[in-house]
């Protein structure tokens, strides 16, 4: 009897998180996407995301655990490798990755994220990622940042990694991309007159009100601010809340495809390789 009753509870709870799982994905989160399948063997793609875990403020060494959003790295990762691509993983500082926890509650998980957690290959690139500093982005054809609120702490604060965006962008045809909080690699790097390179681009990046929904109280750096800032041409969805809206813009030259969050990862992915397949 005893076991009949913690059967009970446990289909219950199942049933429970899957009530809630529908309900977010009704709503916006995540939502499905008709993808074209692309065969795009011999080319490469980078995944980089933030080394940054926790969410703190300056002088503050402990906090809320953060990193990057999970969908929003085994989403693109999936995306390309599914299309005969070779995939690297890489991080600002190498090493492991820190993974917002809350990104693969139950409840949030994505295909891809069950996936990835059975996945070794892909575990082991996000234990032992690439420091950004060791790469050539030029060796690429497409450079994706993934968002999460670890990566307003590093990746606009990065010179290094500014300079090897303008630096890729000038030395090559290769495609930049990014969902969310990756927006942020774009932010500090220069064209050839210092002016910022991402200057009059139509961009997105996840907005202010967002963060408000999510009641995040700090924050270094964020998207929507920091693009208007670097003179971008900010574009968002809106409606009674950001955080189950969704968009991807592309700019007028092709080289940025940018997607405004979570939910923005599968029609990213696949703008940047509809833009990739007329490239080759």
């Amino acid at each position: 009897m005893k076991a009949k009753g913690i059967l009970i509870i446990a289909i219950a709870i199942s049933i429970g998180l899957s009530g809630c799982r529908s309900y977010l994905h009704n709503k916006g989160v995540h939502p499905d996407f008709d993808g074209k399948a692309y065969d795009l063997k011999g080319k490469k793609a980078l995944i980089v995301t933030t080394s940054h875990g926790t969410l703190n403020k300056p002088g503050e060494t402990k906090g809320k655990k953060t990193g990057v959003f999970g969908s929003e790295m085994t989403i693109p990762y999936y995306e390309f490798l599914d299309a005969n691509m070779e995939v690297h993983v890489a991080s600002v500082k190498g090493g492991e990755i820190p993974v917002d926890p809350s990104s693969f509650k139950r409840f949030i998980r994505t295909p891809e994220d069950e996936r990835y957690l059975k996945d070794d290959i892909f575990q082991e690139k996000v234990k032992n990622s690439i420091p950004v500093a060791s790469i050539d982005f030029t060796e690429y054809d497409v450079v994706f940042f993934s968002g999460g609120w670890g990566a307003s702490y590093d990746l606009a604060q990065s010179d290094t990694l500014a300079k090897m965006v303008s630096y890729g962008y000038y030395n090559s045809e290769l495609i930049f991309g990014s969902v969310c909080h990756g927006a942020l690699a774009f932010v500090s790097a220069k064209d050839k007159n210092g002016e910022p390179l991402i200057k009059g681009r139509t961009m997105t990046g996840v907005t202010m009100g967002q963060l408000d929904y999510l009641n995040i109280e700090f924050t270094p750096k964020h998207p929507e601010e920091e693009l208007k800032k670097s003179g971008a041409d900010y574009k968002c969805s809106t409606g009674k809340n950001d955080f189950y809206e969704t968009i991807t813009v592309v700019d007028k030259e092709m080289r940025f495809v940018t997607g405004q969050n979570q939910n923005s990862s599968h029609e990213t992915a696949q703008k940047i390789m509809e833009v990739l397949s007329t490239k080759k």
